[in-house]
């Protein structure tokens, strides 16, 4: 045997082959040869889940660890995951089974943790069990990863703008892709992104809370999305959570103060109520303002009033609150009775009167752009708010039985009845209508949206979506990133014209990459995300530039 020590080991032929059964302490040599006899050696291990359903799996030792895994994968019948040894040790996917003490009839765990999705305006990131990401949709919105593919390894988090992703690994460093507009450059704070606890994001910028507490931030329009924090820089230390709305950020400090910057008039400037953030316990934001809940459950609001930033109407309502949901221009928030209070404009949601003997009991509120639907303790759902936007749910009624979760996209909801279908409703053009997949939506388990797409993870890892303008599902990825209707995207020499139209949305018209011609209505909720003075100017020269409104 060339002096090379093995114990306790057998041989059995198999297919012609010799194949080594049982092995300790194996080396180069004996993965190759054994004497005179070329041997295919391997090793049979059992893998479980934290379920305990478990399968018996066999692996070549010049195998990887990566290879037993996917094998462990099939046979458990589950997505990505990381195996764990007897001790508990994560295993290093790259290296050989030899190389990790993995021994013949060791117990292995593997431990799939449940798929993570965030999104952009058009395009989605998933972070699978095994800590990579898959990315699709608009390939310039942060669909194609493939740039950054090889650093997207051990994620923890992920984050997103209207059109960059931000993700946050292991050791504590950070990842971005995307649209240089939205904020995908890091490059000038790279270095300091390190023992990173959390990343927000408002909608071209991001903001990072370091490991000591205190705050680095980027984004490509710096003095317009918060990209630029220097103003506030001495003040954001031990800071432990940030909100974020599309222009601006808030950030609650260790003594329950709250430190803003971002566009002044929504919500960057909270001067006029900064004496009374104090205790503060969570905080929630529209697309112009924000709404903060203090240690005693009373309620503090800030920045533009068309947007919920005025609460004065309702204040008196607002003791014991639990929970707050924003749309884009209205707030709801759950007191501790069960009953709702809602306020902002009232053509957004703002006005729930009509449901209000409705609203008791309730669980859970989720929101689209100008509509909400809440879960109520008997799971059944009460919606209000404009129809185009999901706020009539009469059509699904019925179905709306036992819900366990509610995700709304622009404008339509989705939500998981307890026999884990779906049901959904609203714009069809925003997810509404899922009827080309609903056969599909069996077992799902959690979902995402954008805009105008939803996706559903299924208990076995798998993803369906659907939703888009078309009325058509893009299909899910594949494995690998894709662009996802990449064809009807405008583009920066697009020659897209923009206007306002006569009834308040915005129109834009303009050749189609595909040929023939592109055209949208959006709207009338969309083009206020522009600055109110001068909607109409800002937005033409927006879409030449191939952004959108959501600008």
């Amino acid at each position: 045997m060339g002096g090379y020590l093995i114990q306790d080991f057998a041989f059995s032929v198999a297919g012609g082959a010799w194949d080594w059964v049982q092995y300790q302490a194996p080396d180069e040599i004996n993965k190759t040869r054994i004497g005179d006899f070329p041997c295919v050696m391997s090793i049979t291990v059992e893998v479980s889940l934290l379920s305990g359903k478990t399968a018996t799996v066999q692996a070549g030792l010049d195998e990887t660890v990566e290879t037993l895994a996917q094998r462990a994968q099939i046979a458990l019948g589950v997505g990505k995951g990381r195996l764990l040894d007897s001790s508990g040790v994560v295993l290093d996917g790259g290296a050989e089974t030899a190389d990790c003490q993995i021994r013949n009839g060791d117990v292995l765990t593997l431990h799939v943790k449940t798929v993570q999705i965030q999104c952009t305006r058009s395009s989605f990131a998933a972070i699978l069990g095994d800590g990579s990401v898959l990315t699709w949709g608009a390939a310039g919105e942060g669909g194609d990863s493939s740039e950054v593919q090889e650093k997207l390894k051990d994620v923890q988090q992920i984050q997103a703008s209207l059109g960059a992703f931000a993700a946050i690994l292991g050791d504590g460093s950070v990842v971005t892709w995307g649209l240089p507009v939205f904020g995908s450059d890091s490059s000038a704070v790279q270095c300091q992104l390190t023992n990173v606890q959390q990343v927000q994001a408002t909608g071209g910028a991001f903001a990072a809370i370091l490991g000591d507490g205190s705050v680095l931030t980027w984004g490509y329009y710096l003095d317009v999305y918060g990209g630029d924090s220097g103003a506030v820089q001495g003040q954001l230390k031990n800071v432990r959570q940030i909100q974020a709305s599309r222009w601006s950020f808030a950030a609650i400090l260790g003594d329950g103060s709250v430190v803003t910057w971002g566009r002044d008039d929504f919500g960057g400037d909270s001067s006029a109520v900064q004496d009374q953030l104090k205790h503060v316990q969570q905080i929630q934001s529209s697309d112009y303002a924000f709404a903060a809940i203090l240690g005693d459950g009373s309620v503090v609001t800030w920045g533009h009033a068309g947007f919920g930033g005025d609460s004065s109407a309702v204040q008196g309502q607002l003791k014991t609150v639990q929970q707050i949901q924003a749309a884009e221009r209205a707030f709801a928030a759950i007191l501790d009775d069960g009953s709702v209070v809602t306020w902002g404009d009232a053509e957004f949601g703002a006005d729930s009167s009509t449901v209000q003997t409705q609203l008791k009991n309730v669980q859970q509120i989720q929101a689209s752009c100008a509509a909400f639907a809440a879960i109520v303790g008997d799971g059944s759902v009460v919606t209000w708010g404009p129809a185009v936007y999901g706020g009539d749910s009469s059509a699904v009624q019925g179905q709306l039985t036992n819900v366990q979760q509610i995700q709304a996209s622009g404008g339509a909801f989705a939500a998981i009845a307890g026999d884990g279908s779906v049901v959904t409703w609203g714009d069809p053009d925003s997810g509404g209508d899922s009827s080309a997949v609903q056969s599909q939506l069996k077992h799902v388990q959690q979902l995402q949206a954008s805009d105008s797409w939803f996706v559903a993870i299924l208990d076995d890892g798998s993803v369906v979506n659907w939703g888009g303008e078309d009325g058509g599902s893009d299909p899910a990825p594949a494995g690998t990133a894709h662009a996802a209707a990449e064809d009807s995207a405008p583009t920066a020499d697009s020659g897209l014209r923009a206007s306002r139209c006569a009834d308040g949305s915005f129109c834009a018209a303009g050749p189609r990459r595909n040929a023939g011609t592109y055209a949208r209505q959006f709207r009338r909720s969309e083009w206020p995300r522009l600055r109110p003075q001068d909607a109409s100017s800002r937005g033409r020269s927006q879409f030449q530039m191939g952004l959108s409104t959501e600008l």
